[in-house]
């Protein structure tokens, strides 16, 4: 690699992204709901009709937090605008997810996502990238919620100029970090995705064909086209909802999690949660492989009782 194709890195994390407009409908919503499980199993379940129907005359549908992951979708198209920063966006791997949720999402909104590079770090024959999406109310100019996508990208390393590799962040590593506990969990919950899950969830706009064209999942050397990894995220997320939050979106803070091992659309999912305080780490494994695949921690503004 010549000098003159070396990555900046303060060009990088410095990097002016122009802010980008979004819009989202109640239709948008309940298809995300359905997307990730809502109702499902019992299309009168009293804690998830809220999701996607005008339940008991309330006036628009909930919102459940992790559809705020949506507003990060396309983020590969933008890094494509880094100066100096080549990849092969087929080597790209989602690392981690993290939502801050400041308000309840509303049903209908147009939104002004501002996105920020906040992280990056020199593997050697990899980077890692950290984004950070805020998205505002674009009439109000009232924050919403925050996205942190943290990426890996194969064969984009190598880019330090000392011995010392190149490491930038703006938040202390252990703000998303957590460690699953060895007890017993204070509550499982076991639910089977859907054969169709992914062409399902791709309707929500993850248009990947990594999810849905059995050649293109053959060459990246999967059976068949796996579910998209924020998928299985708003599957844990709901668990947690369901069981811990009685049903109620509105308590959850935070949410991060970590990429494990991919699902195939099909395979029943088991979501393990402990509780520890006002935090309820989880742990989500593939039944039928007995395989980890999804790990983080969901924050709550308060708990209920009868969750207890």
């Amino acid at each position: 690699m010549s000098d003159d194709s070396v990555m900046n890195p303060e060009l990088v994390i410095n990097h002016k992204f122009p802010q980008v407009t979004h819009t989202y409908s109640e239709r948008d919503v309940a298809l995300y709901a359905l997307g990730i499980g809502a109702c499902a199993k019992d299309a009168l379940d009293d804690k998830e009709l809220k999701y996607v129907y005008h339940e008991d005359g309330q006036q628009s549908i909930k919102v459940f937090p992790t559809f705020a992951a949506l507003f990060s979708i396309g983020l590969t198209s933008q890094l494509s605008q880094l100066p100096g920063f080549a990849f092969d966006p087929r080597l790209l791997l989602h690392g981690q997810q993290y939502i801050e949720i400041y308000k309840p999402l509303p049903t209908n909104c147009l939104m002004q996502n501002k996105s920020s590079i906040v992280g990056l770090h020199d593997k050697g024959k990899a980077a890692i990238l950290e984004i950070e999406v805020v998205s505002y109310e674009k009439e109000t100019g009232e924050p919403l919620c925050m996205n942190r996508t943290t990426v890996y990208l194969r064969g984009a390393g190598g880019f330090s100029k000392s011995s010392q590799p190149y490491s930038f962040t703006k938040y202390p590593r252990d703000q998303t970090s957590s460690k699953t506990p060895k007890t017993q969990p204070f509550v499982v919950h076991e639910e089977c995705t859907q054969p169709a899950q992914a062409l399902l969830y791709r309707l929500s706009g993850d248009y990947n064909p990594l999810h849905s064209d059995p050649k293109i999942a053959e060459v990246a050397g999967f059976s068949r086209p796996i579910l998209h990894g924020l998928c299985t995220l708003g599957f844990a997320v709901r668990a947690i909802i369901k069981t811990i939050c009685n049903g109620d979106a509105n308590l959850v803070k935070a949410i991060s999690g970590r990429f494990l091992l991919h699902v195939y659309p099909g395979e029943t999912l088991i979501t393990e949660m402990w509780l520890q305080g006002l935090r309820v780490l989880y742990q989500t494994k593939v039944k039928e492989r007995n395989r980890a695949v999804l790990a983080g921690f969901v924050d709550l503004n308060q708990l209920r009782s009868s969750s207890l």
